[in-house]
């Protein structure tokens, strides 16, 4: 038998082995623990500060339960947690912060195997981003949806409701004390946005890509259930360590490719673009944003916020996940997964109990719902939209761009009652990209002007550099590639300027003479940036385009080798 990892930590019989193995005895840890039985790691990402994860803390007690059952060791540790709710000026300008933190704490601990828990929106792409750039067998338990917000009896959604009372409110239509009530009703208990925002989006292309056991996106975080599955998860992670089993060997290009196809039926968020793109360059897989157009064809199954009605507790209790892959059988690549075997598993006697919630694929919500990829002049590397969010009319269109500069010069007019723009105008805004905020914040979904609002108008073109929430709805056009900061066509647009979108055809275009944008170009500068030191510096000086993930440049790839320098 091969001599395992951890061994070259707590099987030697010398100095450093009795440094290693004593200090960890001080937490009562017994002889035998450190006889060659799998020590694996839970890679958690609780924090208060986290509202998404703050169940995780007990959810690793299940997965702890399950490694001893099974013959291993488990041992804890923290990494930084990332509250997509919380933090500024954008949590995913931490995300590859949050993936260097996972893959050094793996690299440099004893460890055989890895069990990855985290939730919300950028801590699930991080962490797999981390564990794939060392790529030790890993398993993932996401921390699960919260319960369906409820107010005046109805129930309402995280962030996709957030957006419609706000909005309601710059209109007249709701009072600011009704606002204020519905906010304690929205987050009634531990867990993630319980529409199909990122994160449920995340867990749910996480079984669809195997790296989880089955049901693991849609179990509500409080639900019995996810402990049971926690439990069990940590007895697999112990199998995995034995078959050597790896993210290399699950995130092939067919298991990305089953992570679109999901996606498109889930009406999945945006930000799923971003994420996979990363992910893939870890595995060296050769995932481009044309791939993404597997997709766009396929209907929309899942009744789910922000594309229709349904919250992710009743998509639970229709079925979840497996329901999903047993309606995408036939388009489905075979892939392993962490059972060690093809996806097929995952839905094997899959039942739906909701055909509302989740449909059919004869009779779905809408027909060729998936992510459409623009291109043209404006962006040529790329940008995207989500039909199953938008607005069918304004797919097709041409009008006159009405340009913010950033997010202050946006926020400052935005409210102007002299805004001189109308329904049929396209909002441009620059700024906001990897580089340009930094960290791509979720601010592609600008408001409408409140003049407009106020003329009933709820949905208009927006297009930027910046992505939008998952949670979030509208006929918006983000990641556009190259961003402004970067000296992409997007920097060079003014008020004024015609653009053309077509998502039928896949068109972007700025109706600009080409002298003409040529000139602009000769005469931009770039803003300076806004941090000078630390990590958002290294962020700024490293960042990739969004077409490819918005990875730093350095952490593209893998190192597997074992660390064998001692630190005494």
């Amino acid at each position: 038998m091969t001599k395992r990892r951890s061994q070259h930590w707590y099987g030697k019989l010398d100095k450093d082995g009795f440094i290693h193995r004593s200090w960890m005895k001080n937490q009562g840890f017994p002889d035998h623990a450190f006889d060659g039985r799998p020590m694996i790691g839970i890679c958690n990402t609780w924090s208060e500060l986290t509202p998404c994860n703050s169940g995780l803390r007990d959810l690793a007690e299940g997965v702890k339960r399950g490694v001893w059952e099974a013959g291993g060791v488990p041992v804890e540790f923290p990494v930084m947690s990332l509250g997509e709710t919380q933090m500024k000026p954008t949590a995913m300008l931490f995300r590859n912060l949050l993936a260097m933190d996972v893959e050094e704490s793996i690299r440099a601990y004893g460890i055989d195997g890895v069990v990855l828990l985290g939730g919300c929106d950028k801590t699930t792409p991080g962490q797999l981003m981390g564990a794939a750039s060392v790529d030790l067998p890993s398993i993932v338990v996401s921390s699960g949806p919260m319960l369906n917000g409820k107010y005046r009896g109805q129930d309402i959604g995280s962030g996709t409701d957030v957006w419609k009372f706000s909005e309601a409110v710059r209109a007249g239509e709701m009072t600011l004390q009704d606002f204020m009530n519905a906010e304690s009703g929205m987050s009634r208990s531990a867990g993630v946005c319980m529409t199909m925002g990122t994160a449920s989006t995340m867990a749910s292309l996480v079984e669809a890509m195997g790296m989880s056991l089955p049901t693991n996106a849609a179990l509500p975080a409080v639900d019995a259930r996810r402990m049971a599955l926690a439990h069990m998860t940590g007895r697999r992670i112990v199998e995995m360590v034995d078959e050597d089993l790896k993210p290399s060997d699950i995130l092939t290009k067919e298991a990305f490719e089953n992570a679109i196809l999901a996606n498109a039926a889930l009406g999945g968020s945006t930000n799923a673009v971003v994420h996979l793109l990363a992910l893939a360059g870890r595995v060296r897989v050769d995932l481009t944003l044309k791939d993404f157009e597997i997709g766009s064809e396929i209907p929309l199954l899942v009744n789910c916020m922000p594309s229709g009605k349904y919250l992710m507790e009743d998509f639970c209790y229709a079925g979840g996940m497996p329901v999903v892959l047993n309606e995408l059988k036939s388009f489905l690549r075979p892939a392993k997964t962490v059972l060690n075997k093809d996806i097929s598993g995952h839905f094997e006697g899959a039942e739906c109990f909701d055909t509302d919630v989740i449909r059919p694929f004869d009779d779905p919500v809408k027909p060729a719902a998936g992510l459409r990829v623009l291109r043209g002049n404006l962006a040529p590397n790329g940008a995207i939209v989500k039909p199953s969010a938008a607005t069918d009319a304004l797919l097709e269109t041409e009008g006159e761009a009405f340009v913010f500069d950033n997010i202050e010069d946006l926020k400052a007019n935005i409210d102007r009652e002299d805004l001189p723009v109308t329904a049929k105008s396209i909002l441009v805004l620059k700024g906001c990209g990897p580089k340009g905020y930094p960290g791509m914040p979720e601010v592609g979904n600008m408001p409408i002007p409140a003049k407009l609002v106020k003329e009933g108008v709820r949905d208009m073109i927006r297009i930027s550099d910046a992505r939008m929430s998952g949670t979030a709805y509208g006929t918006v056009i983000l990641h556009v590639s190259p961003e402004a900061q970067a000296g992409g066509t997007l920097a060079l647009v003014k008020t004024g300027d015609r653009i053309r979108v077509s998502a039928s055809s896949g068109e972007l275009e700025l109706l600009v003479d080409e002298n003409e944008v040529n000139a602009r170009r000769a005469a931009w500068q770039p803003d300076d940036p806004h941090y000078t030191r630390g990590y958002a510096k290294l962020y700024i000086d490293h960042v990739l385009q969004a077409d490819q993930g918005a990875d730093l440049d350095f952490l593209v790839g893998k190192d597997t080798r074992l660390v064998t320098r001692e630190s005494h």
